[in-house]
């Protein structure tokens, strides 16, 4: 089963991969729709009961205090946390529609249509720039004739606010860039798979006070061509990035973590229901 059976409806069916040079436009954001989800870890339950509806074309930040399971659900969304042999799950997670835990569909090409950006900046070592952006496409087995390769390379990079940088070193290290720029290039290598949805868990921890705001920058950026969703410790940063906020909370210690509230970022920072949502906003607990 293909990627594009399980995300986009059947008429839609998958691309060449030549399309990710620009030979064909990339497909549009869709949204997740998330429906009594239980997540766990052996005979650990981690996350609770969570229904959550992520928009398209927009960023959604999911906020709380450490061990609530905010990195958790942010795996959960492209099956990432699967790389634990003991974790499974209960109830759904449908983007456009399809859900990606039916029987038969494949995590390797959900994550292919679901990227993830990690809290450190992970560019393979011993590849140069060039090589780091087109890793995830070659990992994929696509093949991509030199001129193609090219273009995608460059536009991966402008898409990350990364090119002017680097386009005349693209056969140095990607490691030897700094932290910032390394995350950049993380997030060219990305989207040069062309995604439809970015999880990005704390993107920014690991950065400079300009490495941050570049980031925050690229992201208010990248929300008019992917769905965007961001775990992070920051309030402000969540203030400043996200169109919607969600707030995880746990009752106690090895209780499972829960989604307390979610609504417009405005809202949640300005006028939360729950007293506990403003607790943790305005730095009572967390």
């Amino acid at each position: 089963m293909s990627m594009r059976s399980v995300l986009r409806a059947p008429a839609t069916s998958s691309a060449p991969v030549t399309s990710a040079a620009g030979t064909s436009p990339r497909p549009a954001a869709i949204g997740i729709d998330v429906e009594d989800l239980d997540i766990y870890y052996g005979d650990v339950h981690a996350v609770r009961g969570v229904t959550l509806a992520i928009p398209a074309q927009s960023v959604t930040a999911v906020i709380g205090p450490s061990g609530c399971g905010k990195s958790t659900f942010l795996r959960s969304l492209n099956r990432m946390h699967e790389v634990a042999p003991s974790a499974r799950v209960e109830g759904r997670v449908r983007v456009d529609g399809r859900d990606l835990y039916a029987p038969g569909v494949d995590p390797v090409l959900v994550r292919r249509e679901i990227g993830m950006v990690f809290q450190r900046p992970n560019p393979f070592p011993t590849m140069s720039i060039r090589d780091n952006v087109l890793a995830g496409v070659r990992l994929n087995g696509g093949r991509l004739k030199k001129d193609d390769a090219e273009a995608l390379v460059e536009r991966s990079l402008r898409g990350a606010n990364l090119w002017d940088e680097v386009k005349d070193r693209l056969h140095r290290p990607g490691a030897g860039l700094s932290g910032g720029q390394q995350q950049r290039l993380c997030i060219a290598r990305a989207i040069a798979v062309e995604p439809q949805v970015l999880l990005m868990d704390e993107p920014c921890s690991a950065l400079d006070p300009i490495s941050t705001s570049a980031i925050e920058d690229l992201i208010g950026q990248l929300k008019d061509a992917y769905t965007i969703v961001i775990v992070t410790h920051n309030m402000q940063q969540a203030a400043r990035v996200s169109d919607e906020t969600a707030f995880f909370n746990l009752a106690g210690v090895g209780e499972p973590g829960e989604l307390i509230e979610s609504g417009p970022t405005t809202k949640i920072f300005s006028n939360p229901e729950n007293p506990s949502t403003e607790a943790y906003i305005t730095g009572r607990f967390g």
